[in-house]
């Protein structure tokens, strides 16, 4: 199964991809550690995206497809691979399509994770992190013994910047602006299957194995 991951800031995408990973046994493909990858190896493409990296810059699109483009040509994206970052906007949509045209190998589905933003806003700002051992809490679904306080070493929970609600209203405005109007754009490519983003980790994934019809497929 070749398939992409879409869904708001805090749905879930990266539990649901590693359980994927798991059933299938097809591998997650990030685009950072795609990008950090070419980087390492010293590919043409690598430096060339070293060179806007270094400099603080977005690497562009026509650089990004090109190392997507080497990376879903490796052996073991031949039985399928689970997209993870990519795309983001309509226009990679479309460049990622004419690469895995031209690659023969055809997209099988686009899931797209849907979650309330006020949960998304209740499941990110409570996140905790020990700033001493780096054990995660969360005030409501796992919270600490004590308030504040880790249970494993006793240092101090601290909240990520980028947890608090200001900034999670933000990042899901500009998820809502650029990359929500690709779950249109599938859409209209019969490729689209919503996902309710709710509830247990375990039901949500039972839902995406019913919709790709996964259920008792595992690895080979």
């Amino acid at each position: 199964m070749r398939l992409i991951l879409l869904g708001p800031p805090g749905a879930g995408k990266g539990t649901q991809a590693q359980r994927l990973t798991e059933k299938l046994g097809i591998p997650q493909v990030s685009t950072g550690d795609m990008l950090r990858a070419a980087v390492a190896a010293g590919t043409a493409l690598g430096r060339e995206a070293k060179a806007y990296m270094d400099q603080g810059a977005l690497v562009p699109d026509g650089v990004v497809i090109g190392i997507i483009r080497e990376r879903l040509a490796a052996p073991d994206c031949r039985r399928g691979y689970i997209l993870d970052g990519f795309p983001r906007t309509a226009a990679q949509a479309e460049a990622l399509g004419k690469t895995v045209e031209d690659l023969g190998t055809p997209l099988t589905a686009v899931l797209s994770l849907t979650v309330d933003p006020d949960e998304v806003v209740r499941r990110l700002s409570g996140r905790r992190t020990c700033g001493t051992c780096g054990a995660a809490y969360h005030v409501e679904n796992a919270p600490p013994r004590r308030a504040g306080v880790c249970d494993r070493c006793g240092g101090a929970l601290v909240q990520r910047e980028d947890d608090r609600e200001e900034t999670i209203r933000k990042r899901l405005s500009v998820y809502r602006d650029q990359t929500a109007p690709l779950v249109a754009y599938y859409r209209g490519g019969g490729l689209l299957r919503e996902v309710d983003g709710r509830g247990e980790i375990d039901d949500i994934f039972t839902r995406i194995c019913r919709l790709l019809g996964a259920e008792g497929r595992g690895r080979h």
